[in-house]
């Protein structure tokens, strides 16, 4: 990319490919940076914000920007079996986001349940040897085209070592 100084007009110009975000107005830049500043300072610092405890059971899924219909929520995913506690705890988690940006960023917290995947994890681990279960293998086998075949086969021996 170039500047070019124009001499018959008041600004510069940029000649060549700009990107998008240098197109938008500036007013239209402060709204965008405000509103994804807060959601990825949260996500940056959510261990201080929450600590240690919670910080293992739940995470920060959305932040929606207070309007003229709503107030400002943020909506956690918790582990299943730790609503209870967190929700004793909402108001300090208020306090505690609040006080980190110095302003009130968040009026409402809601909480969505998620699974814990860790006990589905073991039982992968131990099925290591069948890597590719019987389905697969006629899916590989009804392949028309060879190539693709023998390929489909050489990664699954690949995973089989692994």
């Amino acid at each position: 990319m170039r500047y070019k100084n124009n001499t018959k007009q008041r600004f510069s110009t940029i000649q060549g490919l700009r990107s998008f975000k240098d197109t938008l107005p500036k007013k239209i830049k402060k709204v965008i940076s405000n509103r994804g500043q807060v959601y990825s300072e949260t996500l940056n610092n959510w261990k201080i914000i929450v600590g240690d405890l919670f910080f293992k059971v739940c995470y920060p899924k959305s932040f929606k920007n207070s309007n003229k219909f709503g107030v400002s929520t943020l909506v956690i995913m918790v582990k299943r079996g730790y609503e209870v506690d967190l929700e004793y705890s909402k108001k300090e988690i208020i306090d505690r986001m609040n006080n980190f940006f110095g302003k009130i960023v968040v009026e409402r917290i809601k909480f969505t349940t998620f699974e814990d995947n860790q006990k589905v994890s073991i039982e992968t681990k131990s099925h290591k040897n069948n890597v590719t279960k019987n389905r697969y293998q006629n899916k590989i086998k009804n392949v028309t085209n060879d190539k693709i075949r023998k390929s489909l086969i050489e990664l699954t021996k690949v995973f089989k070592e692994k």
